[in-house]
Parts: C-alpha cells; sequence; structure tokens
C-alpha cells in the first residue's frame, strides 16, 4: 500500500483507492476490513471495466483507527487481490509543481483558486522557461524561477532542474499551465502517471503558430480545451477531462482566443483538483475519473 509523502498517522479521515483484477467479492472483503476497524464509510465509487477486466475503487472512511491499525486491517484483503492501493488524509494538499511559459492564464486561476481554499494543491515553486510570469507568481507569494530554453543543451538542464525539483520538494504532481515545450520521453517516463498537460480543442485541428486565427479563418463552430497525462506520444495521453463551447461568425479571432483560454484555465484547474482528490485512476490508455 503506498503512502502520501506528508500524510498523518493519527486517527481521521481516509481516502482509499483500490485497483485489482475483477473478481467476485472483493466489496464484501473491503467492506469487512473497513468495518473491524471500526470504520464508517461516508462516500464509495467503483467501477469493472470490461475492457480489462480491472476493478476500480474510490473509498472514503472515517475512522478511530491509526494509520497502522487500518493498515493491518486491509492488508490482507490487498495482498489476496493483488491489489495496488494508495490510502491518503482527506484534504491534504498535493506537492504541485508548475511549468510555465509566457501565457498566465491558466497559472492565475490555478494560483486563484489555490489562495481561495477552492483547490487542494500546494504549490512550492513555478519554473519557467521564460520571465514574463514572475510577476504574477510572486502576486501570489509562490517562489518562480526562470530557466531559458534556447537548445537542446539548455532544454536539457531544464528537464534536470524539473526532476532535481521533484525529489527535492516531495513533488507529487506536475502541471504544465501552457509550457511551450515538448517534453522529452525520458522526462515523460519519469512523470508517468503524475503529470497533466492542456490544450486547445478545435475540430478539424490547427496546429502551428495562431491557431485561433486559423479558427477564425475556417469559420468554427466549437471550441474546446482537453486536460490529459503527459506520454511520449504529443498531446495523446490519457484523457482527464474536456470541455467545449459554441461559438459563432461573430467572433474576432481575439474574442475567440479568450473564449478558449478561458476554457483551457477551467478545463484544468478541474483535472487538477480530480488529480489531488485522488479521483483519477489510470486504465491503459484512457482514465477512471471518480467525480
Amino acid at each position: 500500500m503506498t503512502d502520501a509523502p506528508s500524510s498523518t498517522t493519527s486517527a481521521g479521515h481516509w481516502i482509499l483507492t483500490l485497483v485489482c483484477e475483477d473478481r467476485p467479492g472483493i466489496v464484501h472483503a473491503i467492506s469487512g476490513a473497513i468495518v473491524a476497524a471500526g470504520g464508517n464509510i461516508t462516500e464509495s465509487q467503483q467501477f469493472s471495466s470490461d475492457e480489462t477486466g480491472t476493478f476500480f475503487m474510490r473509498l472514503q472512511v472515517e475512522t478511530g483507527a491509526d494509520r497502522q491499525t487500518f493498515e493491518s486491517e486491509l492488508a490482507p484483503i490487498v495482498e489476496r487481490y493483488a491489489m495496488t492501493s494508495t490510502l491518503d488524509t482527506v484534504g491534504r494538499p498535493t506537492r504541485t509543481l508548475v511549468l510555465v511559459s509566457t501565457a498566465g492564464h491558466c497559472l492565475n486561476d490555478l494560483l486563484y483558486r489555490q489562495r481561495a481554499g477552492q483547490l487542494g494543491i500546494e504549490v512550492p515553486l513555478v519554473l519557467s522557461n521564460h520571465g514574463q510570469l514572475a510577476p504574477l507568481a510572486d502576486f501570489y507569494g509562490i517562489p518562480f524561477e526562470h530557466q531559458p530554453v534556447t537548445d537542446a543543451a539548455s532544454k536539457a538542464a531544464f528537464e534536470r532542474r524539473v526532476l532535481e525539483v521533484v525529489e527535492a520538494q516531495r513533488i507529487e504532481l506536475v502541471v504544465l499551465a501552457r509550457y511551450m515545450q515538448i517534453l522529452s520521453p525520458g522526462l515523460c517516463a519519469a512523470l508517468e502517471g503524475r503529470a497533466i498537460n492542456i490544450h486547445h480543442s478545435f475540430l478539424p485541428g490547427f496546429k502551428g503558430a495562431n491557431p485561433y486565427r486559423q479558427a477564425h479563418a475556417r469559420g468554427v463552430k466549437l471550441i474546446g480545451a482537453t486536460a490529459h497525462f503527459v506520454t511520449s506520444d504529443l498531446d495523446e495521453g490519457p484523457i482527464i477531462e474536456q470541455n467545449v463551447v459554441r461559438v459563432d461568425h461573430s467572433a474576432s479571432w481575439q474574442r475567440l482566443r479568450a473564449i478558449g483560454q478561458d476554457e483551457e484555465s477551467r478545463t484544468l484547474t478541474q483535472a487538477v483538483q480530480w488529480f489531488s482528490e485522488d479521483r483519477v485512476l489510470l486504465d491503459g490508455a484512457r482514465t477512471i475519473v471518480f467525480r
């Protein structure tokens, strides 16, 4: 059973996630272990994947037992069903590193909601390949570090710094809040399942510079945003959240961009919130999100 970096050992309110091969008796066994630990289930969600034959479960449990006692009751069940499990404290902020470039809308939304108590993350550092967003991070009292990326050597140095921060700051989530550099396969592998990216979504898709100008020129009617886990396949990682808004011919490309940025901010923040609450579980190339 995995542990969160700063999870308490005292009695309290817990989040328990479980993933294993789908077999009869799992819910009964887990419920029995929770009862044996004096626990009360305050939230329960489960899903069985027909495609992969995998069982997923997320529970919130209040118990007077301490962590060690609770884990000792769960251990035989976890072993019997060969479960991958996590146990964390409800409401504990997720240690989060934010990567940015020059666009500040997603960073602003994340930091505003974190400060307002609406988003359960703790941000020890904002790391950027440009310096423009330093005043924004400073406004929220978050340390900001600028390390330019101009060639292969500086890109490798930036990525080494990311891994240094992840280790030194006990980072659990890396958020690419409009960070406009492609991560190397090595960094993608190191951050597998704990790095989230955001990008615009159009139909048809528009790549390259000024996608909103391209969208305006083609008269798009839908603008969206997609938040997904980072993988070495560019913009093709498991999708966590998507949103869309309808537009029409009256909107200028600047208005389309403003609408799109709102969707990007909203979508990314929602994905980060679900991740921070242990609501996102991986099922191969897709996600199970217990909303």
